[in-house]
């Protein structure tokens, strides 16, 4: 599990650690704070778009091949990104190479997760152990990246990603594979769908961008090409994955909670960090305390998610943690205002703790659905809808606060509350997990 754990810890840190650093970043580049936001939403774009892609790799090349092989990207990205004299080339290392880097990595984490472990519970206990990495590295990100931005500057928080990648290596020498299908004589060696990798990167990649950029011209050209890639997966006798996931209503529903629970928590993530940077002044260590009880309702959560999963079914767990999502939000509108103090930053808890609390749950429901053959096109796409919901999120974080005034930040958290409602409604229509 050591390797694992770490892979999903560094690959969380990157995607908060910038969060705390966007005025440090923007004022050592010379780049507005705009544009530090765009290339955190691109490393999390060039998730979504890959994720699907590099699950269906670690078919082709191999769990542990396809895990060792973004390991490496990611880490050359982290040092290109360390070195950056410009934005453009801290684009390139940040968004580009770790995205491709943790498209390539993060998949083949779930798929062994999946195959290592056969009963429901264990496996639940093993998503717990990967979820509460994620959240360390969450809680690493504002905290340890902060520390490290006020006292040596933002280059060595990406430093210290190529450190861990290291580590990781030298840990995964004896990670066991199972091997890619078909390896073992169990069916014909897998095949690599290009078309359908192009239809699906374009199709996730247009429909953010145009969320980005509140161009729904770019939205409606993405639906049209995910819609090219649905029915070039029922023609293929050997798609980027199976169409029979789109067809079961347990897979998608499990899959749209997903996309809520990371679009709220990047959302609401980004909200609070720009403003306590923009309005309230704070340097990064400031930043990183006023999130740090998120990322704690996070760890709290994956401690005991083990336990819940074993003790409740998991759409029950889902939804208790939609209502305790829907409660922080609401009470998180009261720190946008000028006269508030530290604590009441503190509901960000219940946030953190609704979320992590989810996240275990509709991992295993989701990755649990399906035989050994399909985990790696499940957990492909099952971490580019995740990806997709940080990246919907950070967007739409981007657009509403624009202004530097308190009123568009109460509006924001205003909003993504309202779709943490609609995923408590998506999370009713679960459908009974068979025994």
């Amino acid at each position: 599990m050591a390797p694992l754990a770490l892979a999903q810890f560094v690959a969380s840190f990157a995607a908060t650690t910038m969060t705390v650093s966007i005025s440090a970043i923007a004022d050592g580049l010379a780049t507005p704070v705009s544009g530090v936001q765009a290339t955190i939403t691109l490393f999390t774009l060039v998730m979504a778009a890959l994720m699907v892609p590099g699950g269906k790799l670690t078919d082709v090349w191999g769990r542990k091949r396809c895990f060792t092989a973004g390991l490496a990207v990611y880490g050359a990205g982290a040092l290109v990104a360390a070195l950056a004299p410009g934005p453009w080339v801290l684009l390139l290392g940040y968004s580009v190479l770790e995205g491709v880097g943790s498209a390539l990595m993060i998949p083949p984490v779930y798929v062994l997760v999946t195959v290592l472990f056969g009963e429901v519970a264990e496996r639940a206990r093993a998503f717990a152990v990967v979820s509460a990495a994620g959240g360390v590295g969450a809680a690493a990100g504002p905290l340890l990246g902060g520390l490290l931005t006020s006292a040596f500057g933002w280059r060595t928080a990406f430093l210290f990603q190529v450190a861990v990648v290291a580590a990781i290596l030298v840990a995964a020498r004896g990670l066991r594979d199972p091997g890619p299908s078909g390896a073992r004589g169990d069916g014909p060696p897998a095949r690599f769908d290009v078309p359908g990798a192009v239809l699906s990167g374009t199709g996730l990649f247009l429909v953010v961008l145009g969320v980005l950029r509140s161009g729904w011209v770019f939205v409606g050209l993405g639906v049209l090409v995910l819609g090219a890639f649905g029915w070039h997966i029922t023609r293929r006798r050997d798609p980027l994955c199976p169409p029979e996931l789109f067809r079961d209503a347990r897979t998608v529903l499990g899959l749209a909670t997903q996309v809520v629970q990371w679009l709220v928590l990047q959302g609401a993530f980004i909200v609070l960090s720009v403003y306590a940077q923009r309005v309230r002044g704070l340097d990064a260590v400031g930043s990183g305390l006023a999130l740090a009880p998120v990322t704690a309702g996070v760890l709290v959560a994956a401690a005991v998610a083990d336990r819940l999963a074993r003790r409740l079914p998991l759409r029950r767990v889902v939804r208790v943690g939609f209502a305790v999502t829907v409660v922080g939000v609401a009470l998180l509108v009261a720190p946008v205002r000028h006269d508030s103090g530290f604590a009441a930053f503190l509901p960000g808890l219940l946030l953190g703790t609704g979320v992590g609390t989810m996240l275990t749950a509709s991992v295993t429901l989701v990755q649990s659905a399906w035989p050994p053959p399909a985990q790696g096109a499940v957990s492909g796409v099952s971490r580019a809808v995740s990806n997709l919901g940080s990246s919907l999120g950070t967007a739409l974080a981007g657009a509403a606060v624009a202004a530097t005034t308190a009123g568009p930040y109460a509006s924001a958290l205003a909003v993504f509350g309202g779709l943490a409602v609609v995923g408590f409604g998506l999370a009713l229509l679960l459908p009974r997990q068979p025994s």
